[in-house]
């Protein structure tokens, strides 16, 4: 039995403990779930992917319960088939996605997984960043699946849903250390239909890419869109593309905050990005750690955070081998895969 100690990098140690259990069919334990948060131990959005993992691989699970601060997960083989999971809040339906993609290494049968809750909402990838970032650079690593949208769920009502679907891969190395030269970039923005009348994914859209055209940054494509959702809410994403790489920054509409502000932070931090030498955003450095530990390779990343160093902790004691190696303007995270 794996031993983690969850006290630190939130959620994420979670659902990568039991996605990585799930990998390699080893047991772990995760104490002191959550421990450093104001309100610790599992929530919704926590018990929905650790099922979902579950009735991936038949697991059996103890703690999982609301509030608990420690889970045991003891994984059978990994299957394909027909997954749901239901978050009853505005919990990310993304991060329940992120626990069941390192799946793909082992899966037998192709995989659907369809799960209810926030699919734009803080604290994790909003649903294009997933589309059109996320997948899109892990296909190109031998990684095919597709999230299929449903409906959208903003907070604070959730309310979205999307289905994940997975076929078994045997993923490629990742060479993701030098990005190539920038080709241009993608705005995408997104509201509910009741913001339509404040026009507010066009003046996302328009402030996003005025930002970035007077930077001479090539806009590729420009694609505004209005939904349904039980709550109102706003997001936009834009998408750099390089020769060797994608990275990706989205911005979530708030009460009180106008929408040029929304459009102006997403391409702010593209900006900021494109001014250093990372070929991965920082979502993204963190997020594609599982796939490296199994499939190897080499990722430049803008910093080593305290999320990225947890992560990388977490899968040595899975028995990965995976190196920080500090350089200028960031990092670069190693590993020889399995």
């Amino acid at each position: 039995m794996i031993e983690i100690d969850g006290s630190a990098g939130g959620g994420q140690l979670l659902r990568s403990a039991v996605a990585m259990a799930a990998v390699t069919g080893r047991s772990v334990r995760v104490a002191d779930v959550r421990g450093d948060r104001s309100d610790p131990g599992v929530k919704h959005q926590h018990r929905a992917a650790v099922a979902a993992v579950a009735a991936c691989c038949d697991a059996d699970v103890e703690g999982c319960e609301l509030g608990s601060e420690t889970v045991t997960f003891e994984p059978g083989p990994v299957t394909g088939g027909e997954v749901a999971v239901e978050i009853p809040t505005a919990g990310s339906v993304t991060l329940v996605f992120d626990a069941v993609l390192p799946l793909a290494a082992a899966l037998d049968e192709p995989l659907r997984v369809t799960a209810t809750g926030g699919t734009d909402v803080r604290w994790s990838p909003a649903s294009p960043f997933y589309r059109r970032v996320k997948l899109p650079l892990l296909a190109e690593h031998g990684v095919a699946a597709r999230a299929d949208l449903t409906s959208h769920g903003f907070y604070p009502e959730g309310g979205g849903e999307a289905t994940l679907s997975l076929a078994p891969a045997s993923p490629s190395r990742l060479d993701l250390v030098d990005r190539g030269d920038p080709l241009g970039v993608h705005v995408v923005s997104v509201c509910t239909h009741d913001l339509a009348e404040s026009d507010v994914a066009r003046r996302q859209a328009t402030a996003a890419v005025e930002r970035l055209r007077e930077a001479d940054c090539e806009i590729l494509s420009e694609a505004v869109r209005r939904v349904d959702a039980p709550s109102p809410g706003s997001v936009v994403l834009v998408r750099t593309d390089f020769e060797r790489s994608l990275a990706g920054f989205s911005a979530l509409g708030e009460p009180g905050r106008p929408a040029e502000d929304v459009g102006e932070a997403a391409a702010g931090d593209a900006l900021s990005f494109l001014d250093g030498p990372g070929a991965v955003d920082r979502h993204l450095a963190d997020q594609l750690l599982p796939f490296l530990a199994v499939a190897g390779g080499a990722v430049r990343i803008p910093a080593v955070t305290d999320h990225v160093e947890s992560h990388l902790s977490l899968l040595r004691a899975f028995g990965f081998e995976v190196e920080s190696e500090e350089r200028a303007g960031g990092a670069v995270v190693r590993s020889p895969g399995q």
